[in-house]
């Protein structure tokens, strides 16, 4: 590819850019994530040719922020210009996003959370989002600024895959200047958002820095080619990070695991340091890993939690046993309750269904629910569970009273002969033990 190129991306190309980030469906469903911008119009009008040639369907999901007074009304222009063009769309409109330092990455974790929903909610497994070659420089420089590690620096990959989406970035390896042209060339239009210009943002500002980087030999090819050899790096640990886990780690379906330390501490301390990281994530139900210093500490100090002194981390209590190190939910950090109806997901890490006009409540177990359970059936005192992990299961109460815990098979019949026993009940957090590995073209 000539690295200097300002031609449209032509049909051919877009499809072998599809075709590197995997296998779809015979008639694939996509959303996409569609700012009005010029990079994402210019994908839209790509993958409606892309999708009409596999018989497939095109969601364009424009999200109105309200941090602007024009914003709505952008977003009504951007989804008719859509539907002049053929491409179905569905605005999303975000709650009030105040004002921030970190607007950006506010108005970011609020527009993926709103296009994250519709998806699950429309069974839509393919998110497409327009970052392009100039992004992922751009990304590298600001990782770099903020003393980031390998994962940071890796920047951006191809697909990356969540609990129920792929979010897949075809243009990782097409310059800005290039989908300008294939704008210009499918003819369509594209809102201009001022904030792209405005130099408060560090993003802004590393783009305004651009001319000069590129004078010193620093060009976005250069800079993202550095990203895909990191993304190499990264991809390599993760190989070697699964491996140990499978070896150390056993997980089990109540939501929590046991470590056991020998092979795990004789393993290079960076594997370490990724492994209990992905098990703090996984047993927490978390988005984001600790701090690096507290999962550091954590990691000097399995040997004394081994011998029984407990720590506390990321939502998880972290117990020596005689089997190995306890890793299990804190329960004094869970208080979500939500209805027992329909299909549940509690505490980023249980989904649960139930019928869909069953009444009642899921919340965490407790002492005080663990003490009702063995008032009611003694018997349940020699349940394998450990102890610790006892009060973070998921209960279901009705009108006041318990009712079920799935994990023990506990079942108390309610007035009338009805029970709360969800149909099924699984373990499925936030983040998986094993992330999908990143993936590269």
């Amino acid at each position: 590819m000539n690295k200097t190129a300002t031609t449209a991306v032509g049909r051919k190309e877009f499809s072998d850019l599809m075709a590197s980030l995997g296998f779809f469906e015979t008639s694939p469903a996509i959303a996409l994530a569609c700012s009005g911008g010029p990079d994402s119009m210019a994908l839209a009008a790509l993958l409606r040719d892309w999708v009409g040639d596999r018989n497939g369907t095109l969601t364009a999901l424009v999200v109105d922020h309200g941090i602007r007074s024009e914003s709505a009304q952008e977003a009504k222009t951007v989804a008719a210009w859509l539907a002049e063009r053929n491409i179905s769309s569905k605005v999303l409109r975000a709650s009030a996003i105040s004002a921030s330092s970190d607007l950006q990455a506010m108005a970011r974790a609020a527009r993926y959370a709103l296009m994250s929903a519709w998806c699950e909610k429309n069974a839509c497994l393919h998110l497409a989002v327009a970052h392009h070659l100039d992004d992922q420089a751009e990304t590298l420089l600001l990782r770099l600024g903020r003393g980031s590690g390998v994962d940071g620096l890796s920047a951006m990959a191809p697909v990356q895959e969540s609990r129920l989406l792929r979010t897949i970035r075809p243009l990782l390896d097409i310059p800005r200047a290039r989908l300008r042209a294939t704008l210009k060339q499918h003819e369509f239009p594209h809102v201009t958002d001022p904030s792209n210009d405005n130099s408060v943002f560090a993003r802004v500002r590393m783009r305004g820095l651009a001319p000069v980087l590129a004078a010193e030999g620093m060009t976005p090819w250069r800079l993202a080619a550095t990203a895909s050899h990191l993304a190499r790096a990264r991809e390599a640990l993760e190989v070697e990070t699964a491996q140990l886990l499978a070896d150390c780690f056993v997980l089990h379906a109540e939501g929590y695991g046991i470590l056991k330390t020998g092979k795990f501490l004789a393993a290079p301390r960076e594997l370490g340091l990724r492994s209990l990281s992905n098990i703090l994530v996984c047993v927490g139900g978390n988005e984001y890993p600790p701090r690096f210093e507290r999962l550091s500490r954590l990691y000097d100090g399995l040997d004394s939690i081994a011998k029984g002194r407990g720590r506390t981390l990321a939502g998880c209590r972290i117990l020596g046993r005689r089997q190995g190190i306890l890793v299990c939910r804190e329960p004094g950090t869970i208080a979500e309750t939500v209805p027992a109806r329909g299909m549940v997901y509690w505490d980023n890490r249980f989904r649960m269904t139930f019928a869909a006009r069953a009444k009642g409540t899921v919340r965490r177990l407790g002492s005080d629910g663990w003490a009702e359970v063995v008032a009611l059936a003694p018997e349940f005192r020699n349940t394998k569970i450990p102890a610790a992990v006892r009060p973070s299961l998921p209960g279901i109460w009705c009108d006041g009273q318990l009712a079920t815990v799935p994990h023990l098979g506990f079942m108390r019949e309610l007035p009338g002969g009805e029970t709360l026993m969800p149909r099924k009940t699984g373990f499925t957090p936030f983040k998986s033990l094993v992330s999908p590995r990143f993936t590269l073209h």
